[in-house]
């Protein structure tokens, strides 16, 4: 059986040790994992000077289970952002957002122009975006998402914990991942 595009935005997500809860994470952790809502916002509402830093952006290899997770071959490449989110001067989490680059030429287009403004605003404001599949788990040196959260925000921790949403728009999936940074917890 072929997967449409529509199959692989239901089921992106749903693999390689992404659970759909966080009953491990610890307590602090958890209402920032399951939050449906804009992390965007959340973080703007939390903290007075909120800004986007582009750490990474281009056509790239997706991480293994990325690949899978968006029903591409291994040896595809994809449109890749990773950027910090910093509150107050911190990096609070690392955002990584994969993207099927023939996605690229359809309705989100506009991602690889993104500069230093939030992912989050484009999504959540475009109501043909679906939210399909949240994720989440706790990544560690095993996991290529920890190492590109550890060397662009320079964090200690031998683990972190991370949540992976699918968007859906016109039938591309767009992953995005975020890694929240142990800054977060703090003022």
């Amino acid at each position: 059986m072929i997967a449409t595009r529509d199959d692989v935005c239901r089921q992106a997500g749903l693999q390689y040790g992404w659970l759909p809860h966080a009953f491990q994470a610890p307590r602090t952790l958890r209402g920032w994992l399951s939050d449906r809502g804009s992390l965007t916002q959340r973080l703007r509402s939390r903290y007075r000077d909120f800004r986007v830093l582009p750490v990474l952006r281009g056509v790239a290899a997706p991480f293994p289970d990325e690949s899978g997770a968006l029903g591409l071959a291994r040896d595809a490449s994809a449109y890749v952002r990773d950027v910090l989110l910093l509150g107050d001067g911190k990096a609070r989490v690392f955002a990584h957002s994969v993207l099927p680059r023939a996605a690229l030429r359809g309705g989100w287009n506009g991602i690889a122009r993104l500069g230093t403004r939030p992912l989050g605003e484009a999504l959540f404001r475009t109501p043909r975006v679906r939210r399909l599949a949240m994720t989440m788990r706790r990544v560690d040196a095993r996991h290529p998402l920890y190492c590109a959260a550890r060397r662009h925000a320079e964090v200690a921790e031998r683990a972190l914990w991370a949540r992976r949403s699918v968007f859906c728009l016109d039938g591309h999936p767009l992953l995005v991942s975020e890694v929240f940074l142990p800054a977060l917890l703090t003022p």
